[in-house]
């Protein structure tokens, strides 16, 4: 009996002597966590803040600009592009209150000669050509949007400059006045189409954690901060050169060519690990050369971003395979000819594949299955890739191509994923001829 009153005696001072701690932690990723209050009862309650005030405070408010779990949540090019970004949306907004001023001026803001049935009918033509313009722009390139986001994101903010030099050129023609208004909202129209369909695919390319919303949203919000104090200074500038002409184009000239260096800066930042036409031609002439491949990092700064037909100069872009490449071949365009040696080689090296492929004036045209994937899509334009690659040092380019493929394809493809390449499909403009073939001799068609 008196074991068991020490016992209890031990028990009770121990608990007495004991010191039990709670910390209070903040944030919305493990990584990212801030001790915010340390609490002690022993034997009193006790409460220790950490931190300044400030720095909560400071948190708070930018969790409403960065995305949940920044920066673990996003791609590492995220913070680079976005700073460039803002810097060029900031000085569209400067610019856009002085394309604005010179707009109204020309609609006969503030003159009495001027109706207001007249100036809202120019303005009614001005968004009518924008509106057609935009369908226009989807019809013939909303598909290609996707597999040249970069370019496409930064010919959009060029387009743009120009619609708002038709504003700001517009009170100087004052009798072809309509067209160049309607003029520059057309060229504005294709910037709302490429910069959206751009803006969406970006923004599936940052989400490392299926934060596609959030990201979205928090780029809302920056926008919404730069709209402000662009809105601002755009005012500011247009009071202090209302009624300078010379200081109101040199003023929106300097902030054009700040513009397109940040949006091309801005781009220059992406490592997009989507496999498209030039980057799948990049890595694959590495990996012909080397037998390794090259990082999204490393084959963001080979890329082109601007238009091929501005770049066609480049050294750098004739030594590229893809150019010899043409996906979705259509069959009747084949001369009888051509059409035998597609039937002969259908049946002696494509038998089983779900694509062809023919050789025709050192140009492998593509010719894809009506039952082909998006995998076999991006098979059947590596293995073109080989071929035309072979063209150059082989006569046999059909039995060559196809070892090569047996060997090293697969082998290929997960050195790609292995550096976090998306090697699913094959981003390209979308194969609208395709093609059934049948082994009439067995019967067997090719499902």
């Amino acid at each position: 009996m008196e074991e068991i009153v020490s016992a209890h005696k031990e028990n009770k001072s121990s608990s007495s002597s004991s010191k039990f701690i709670i910390e209070e932690w903040n944030g919305s990723s493990s990584s990212k966590l801030f001790k915010t209050a340390t609490i002690t009862a022993s034997p009193y309650l006790s409460i220790q803040r950490s931190g300044s005030r400030f720095n909560h405070v400071w948190r708070r408010v930018l969790q409403a600009f960065v995305p949940e779990g920044f920066p673990s949540s996003v791609t590492p090019d995220y913070a680079p592009f976005q700073v460039w970004d803002s810097l060029q949306g900031l000085s569209t907004y400067i610019r856009t209150m002085l394309s604005t001023q010179a707009l109204l001026s020309a609609i006969g803001v503030g003159e009495k000669s001027a109706t207001v049935i007249g100036a809202t009918f120019q303005w009614f033509l001005r968004d009518l050509t924008g509106m057609l313009g935009g369908i226009l722009f989807t019809f013939y390139q909303g598909s290609d949007l996707d597999s040249n986001a970069k370019m496409w994101r930064l010919v959009a903010d060029l387009m743009n400059d120009l619609g708002m030099l038709m504003d700001l050129l517009s009170p100087l023609f004052p009798s072809a006045f309509i067209f160049v208004v309607c003029l520059g909202s057309l060229s504005r129209s294709f910037t709302g189409v490429a910069s959206g369909a751009t803006r969406a695919a970006l923004t599936q390319h940052f989400a490392l954690q299926n934060n596609a919303a959030d990201i979205s949203a928090k780029e809302g919000s920056q926008e919404t901060v730069a709209t402000m104090i662009g809105m601002a200074l755009g005012m500011i500038l247009a009071r202090i050169t209302m009624g300078l002409p010379l200081a109101i184009w040199f003023s929106f000239l300097s902030l054009t060519v700040f513009h397109m260096y940040a949006n091309y800066r801005a781009v220059g930042c992406l490592a997009l690990t989507s496999l498209n036409i030039e980057r799948s031609a990049i890595l694959f002439q590495h990996f012909m050369e080397t037998g390794q491949v090259l990082s999204p990092e490393q084959v963001s700064r080979m890329e082109h971003v601007l238009p091929t037909w501005i770049t066609s100069w480049s050294s750098k872009k004739v030594k590229l395979l893809h150019a010899n490449v043409r996906l979705g071949v259509r069959v009747s365009s084949l001369d009888h000819q051509e059409m035998k040696e597609v039937l002969l080689s259908a049946g002696s090296h494509y038998l089983k594949a779900k694509y062809l492929l023919v050789e025709r004036k050192r140009i492998i045209d593509v010719i894809m299955h009506k039952n082909s994937t998006a995998s076999d899509v991006l098979q059947s334009f590596i293995h073109a890739l080989v071929m035309a690659e072979l063209m150059q040092k082989s006569t046999s380019v059909y039995l060559e191509s196809q070892s090569w493929m047996d060997k090293h394809y697969e082998v290929f493809l997960q050195k790609l994923s292995s550096l976090g390449w998306k090697t699913g499909r094959l981003l390209s403009p979308p194969v609208i001829w395709k093609a059934n073939w049948t082994d009439v001799s067995t019967d067997d068609k090719i499902d």
